[in-house]
């Protein structure tokens, strides 16, 4: 179970760092962008790691309140999830 629960993490935010790198060279190219939503989504479902990572490497949507403010406002709520899960499970 922990197994899976680590390879879904590894995915889910290797998935968020790699949209970051593709809306950005998007905008760069001023192609159709991939939708914030869809960037936020990625990043709540577990991605908030590498969506963070991933703002920070490309330089991308650092400017905007929603993501430099809810990106890691969602890593600490995740972080927090997992501390009670964990506490729970002890």
């Amino acid at each position: 179970m922990l197994t899976f629960f680590l390879g879904y993490l590894f995915l889910v935010n290797a998935l968020a760092f790699l949209l970051m790198l593709a809306d950005k060279r998007k905008a760069q190219k001023k192609l159709w962008r991939i939708p914030e939503a869809t960037l936020m989504t990625v990043a709540a479902i577990g991605g908030s790691i590498g969506a963070l990572a991933g703002m920070y490497t490309f330089r991308h949507k650092t400017r905007k309140p929603k993501f430099y403010i809810g990106i890691p406002v969602i890593l600490a709520l995740q972080i927090l999830a997992a501390a009670y899960l964990l506490y729970i499970a002890l």
